[in-house]
């Protein structure tokens, strides 16, 4: 990845879609063929229907604040599709990052639409049944992780998208925790839209993907407009492109493209059913590691069925800083917060959680460190362990 970016850079930088010159040529094949790239991965059936974001939260937004231009009036044919008034509903999950709900929360109150969530259970996760028993002929939009960052619980994408249809919502999926880790076909799976970041997906920082059906993008209106959306423009109005580039307002992040179609090249080269097999039995032996440990509480799923490569866990009697800083001191790399999950930790009941997540690069012995380190803090800050 380091090296496509780099090279790109260095021998093929150029303004994209922008003149006639070899350099141009040769700079919009490398972000047009890194687009194709990703359509394979996800499983799109045409490289149109990816569009370049600046991450996961700007191609949810794009979707939220898209849905907000139909409702003032400044659609596209189709669009009515996507207008919201009281009385109709946008449906997420108490267990959403912060960024597949706040722009939730800010287009109901836009348009007078109601939010409901499905609320977590007592470990974080959430069902078909709970969803089946919120869905109704109200609900316009149904929002939800494949995967949560919090608990690694994996969501029955394909019924859910099925329940879905049946009431007539679109689908928005937030994919940032399971394109990275698990073999993943947006079309098979059958949701509207998708996102994910490049960073997870060793990729670099900076870019994202919005993954959308034909006939959604299409009516989708654009939230940001200028440069390189447009087919005419008048002093008084503008006629837009096509998807993907109605979307893509500005100078895009054309190395960052580059940089991520290399990396999932070499992620279609590893094989994504081998590294999910392989992660597997990595987080087989985290998670068994977690639960035999006194004193240490595993957050979602007890065991790794219905779970991806992470493990949450909130050390009784202390402070999940406090867990972070002295594995941090043990050269030991976690996360520490809510993980932009306030909704599903107060649901925990705990403010924060300690996050270890395991990937391709990950071995046993660090696994056993991390494990020997997280009661070395129980001894380290004299904690009294309850058995």
């Amino acid at each position: 990845m380091l090296d496509a970016e780099r090279a790109f850079l260095e021998h093929s930088n150029a303004a994209v879609h922008r003149g006639t010159s070899g350099a141009v040529g040769a700079a919009t094949e490398a972000f047009e063929g890194a687009r194709a790239t990703v359509a394979r991965f996800v499983g799109a059936a045409s490289a149109e229907q990816i569009v370049w974001a600046e991450n996961a939260t700007d191609a949810l937004n794009i979707v939220a604040l898209g849905i907000g231009e139909a409702n003032a009036g400044l659609g596209l044919p189709g669009s009515e599709r996507f207008a919201l008034s009281p009385g109709d509903e946008i449906l997420v999950t108490e267990a959403e990052h912060h960024a597949n709900l706040i722009p939730w929360q800010r287009l109901a109150a836009k348009t007078g639409a109601s939010l409901r969530w499905i609320p977590a259970r007592e470990d974080g996760t959430w069902t078909l049944d709970d969803a089946r028993a919120a869905l109704n002929a109200r609900t316009r939009i149904f929002a939800f992780a494949h995967v949560s960052n919090v608990t690694g619980f994996v969501a029955p994408v394909a019924e859910l998208a099925a329940l879905a249809r049946e009431v007539g919502a679109v689908t928005v999926l937030d994919a940032c925790q399971s394109v990275p880790h698990i073999p993943v076909d947006f079309a098979e799976l059958g949701i509207d839209f998708a996102a994910f970041s490049g960073h997870k997906a060793l990729g670099p920082n900076g870019i994202g993907v919005l993954y959308g059906r034909p006939e959604m993008l299409d009516a989708l209106p654009p939230a940001r407009t200028g440069g390189s959306t447009i087919t005419r423009v008048t002093m008084e109005s503008a006629d837009f492109l096509p998807a993907p580039h109605r979307f893509e307002a500005g100078t895009q992040p054309v190395s960052q493209a580059v940089g991520l179609g290399a990396a999932l090249d070499f992620a279609a080269e590893v094989g994504m059913a081998r590294s999910a097999a392989r992660e597997h039995e990595l987080v087989e032996r985290l998670v068994a590691g977690v639960l035999e440990t006194p004193g240490i509480r595993l957050l979602g799923p007890q065991g790794t069925r219905d779970r991806v490569a992470l493990a949450s866990v909130s050390v009784e009697g202390l402070h999940a800083h406090d867990v972070g800083q002295f594995l941090d001191e043990q050269g030991i790399l976690v996360r520490v917060g809510h993980h932009c999950a306030q909704p599903l930790h107060r649901a925990l009941g705990i403010a924060s959680s300690t996050r270890a997540s395991v990937h391709l690069t990950t071995t046993e012995d660090e696994i056993d460190r991390f494990l020997d380190a997280l009661r070395g803090a129980q001894r380290y800050f004299g904690v009294e362990v309850s058995r």
